[in-house]
């Protein structure tokens, strides 16, 4: 029985890592910083949300930085269940390097601001940027601090 709470217990505590997902992120607990810029080092970084099961859920995602400020984003949005969990409660955690960011999600909606952010991401990632009417579908939120 204690072998069943221990395999539990522990299961909490493992971040996502590549395509498997993950449930709570690792890590200590950093102050939101002021300028996300050095996330340009990290191609791919960790996100938990808040389920309706009460078990946070974790997967890896990419970012991008613009004028200090950080951005995530979900491609194909409609097939994921972090993006609606979002929606839910926009309170997230964001797993960087080994450090673990308590922020809040703000979503992107003003076409001007979206072009902006998906150059950032092609040039981060080195890929071209498509035209919007070739764009897979992406849902883009920026990243504040919590109140």
């Amino acid at each position: 029985m204690l072998a069943i709470v221990v395999v539990i217990g522990s299961l909490g505590c493992f971040g996502p890592k590549d395509r498997r997902p993950g449930m709570r992120l690792p890590g200590e607990v950093a102050p939101t910083p002021s300028d996300w810029s050095f996330t340009n080092a990290h191609a791919e970084i960790a996100i938990e949300v808040s389920t309706p099961y009460l078990l946070p859920h974790s997967v890896t995602i990419v970012c991008a930085e613009l004028d200090g400020a950080l951005y995530v984003g979900a491609r194909n949005p409609e097939s994921k269940r972090w993006p609606a969990w979002v929606d839910d409660d926009a309170e997230v955690r964001l797993g960087i390097g080994e450090l673990v960011y308590e922020v809040v999600l703000d979503p992107i909606e003003d076409q001007a601001r979206i072009a902006q952010v998906r150059q950032a991401y092609a040039a981060k990632y080195k890929r071209p940027t498509p035209p919007p009417e070739k764009a897979p579908p992406i849902r883009y939120w920026q990243v504040q601090p919590r109140d």
